[in-house]
């Protein structure tokens, strides 16, 4: 972290805003690869409630070089944008924000850093056949990423929400080229596309903290050479993703996409390489691991 002393009007300054958001643990990674890369950067977090004001000062301030987007102004801050990449249009939601000289350029680092985490672990889901376990902001993120840049076999959603499947359903098919099937989340659709499924991805908070015992999916259902992505990272290794492993299927936790996407963030504020290893061991620190 920057001392107060050697912060200056030269500095710039990134910020993560949300409601609530002083959980977010983006300061310590990006404050830390920051200081690692000696950069004149700093990285604060910020409640805010008015996302219109809070784009304008951005835009007003000349130092004020990027901002993450979480939760709940992942879609409102798209109406202050002066560019945003039709994927993200198509996806409905952004994570970041770049100040080109007073120019709002917004974009969305979820989804790729999904996709680098697959790559990381030497995953390649060209040709395969991708399930997919829930259709909110995440998983949209996700899919339109995927579609897009992998000639997947198939992709198959599953959820509960019925609304949110049949949209994030009509929007893959209106813009991807993928085959894409959905249907509602029970356990016989499970059973039934878990015998396809060559790669899993889940996207809803089951088994996340404080609720580590449950699982989505129920070991039985797995079988071998499949490979199981959770996006969810508290608790680092899930139930479902430790239920995988003791099937002996390789397991590619939530930590990595979250790392990804910072260290997409962080690339795009800078316009340097992030050194990801600092960043990862803040996390994990940070996270008890």
């Amino acid at each position: 972290m920057k001392s107060i002393k050697s912060i200056g009007c030269g500095t710039q300054f990134c910020a993560v805003i949300g409601n609530p958001v002083a959980h977010s643990l983006s300061p310590a990674i990006h404050n830390a690869a920051f200081e690692k890369l000696n950069l004149d950067f700093v990285y604060m977090a910020c409640q805010v409630e008015d996302v219109k004001s809070a784009l304008a000062g951005m835009r007003a301030l000349g130092n004020f070089r990027g901002m993450s987007v979480t939760i709940p102004h992942k879609i409102e801050a798209m109406k202050y944008m002066d560019e945003i990449a039709d994927v993200d249009r198509s996806i409905g939601s952004i994570n970041t924000v770049i100040n080109e000289n007073g120019r709002l350029i917004g974009l969305g680092t979820d989804g790729p850093g999904a996709l680098r985490a697959l790559d990381d672990a030497g995953v390649k889901i060209g040709g395969k056949n991708v399930l997919m376990l829930g259709s909110g902001g995440a998983a949209r993120a996700i899919a339109f990423i995927i579609a897009r840049n992998a000639a997947l076999g198939k992709l198959a959603i599953l959820d509960i929400d019925d609304a949110m499947l049949r949209e994030l359903t009509a929007d893959l098919k209106a813009d991807t080229d993928t085959s894409i099937k959905s249907g509602m989340l029970n356990d016989d659709t499970l059973a039934s596309e878990m015998e396809n499924a060559d790669v899993i991805i889940h996207c809803t908070p089951i088994g996340m903290h404080p609720k580590e015992d449950a699982s989505l999916i129920p070991a039985e259902l797995f079988r071998p050479g499949q490979v199981v992505f959770d996006i969810v990272y508290t608790p680092l290794e899930t139930k479902l993703l430790a239920n995988a492993k003791s099937r002996g299927l390789k397991t590619i936790s939530g930590v990595n996409m979250f790392i990804n996407q910072a260290v997409l963030q962080f690339e795009h504020f800078t316009g340097t390489a992030a050194p990801a290893d600092v960043m990862r061991q803040v996390l994990t620190e940070a996270l008890g691991a």
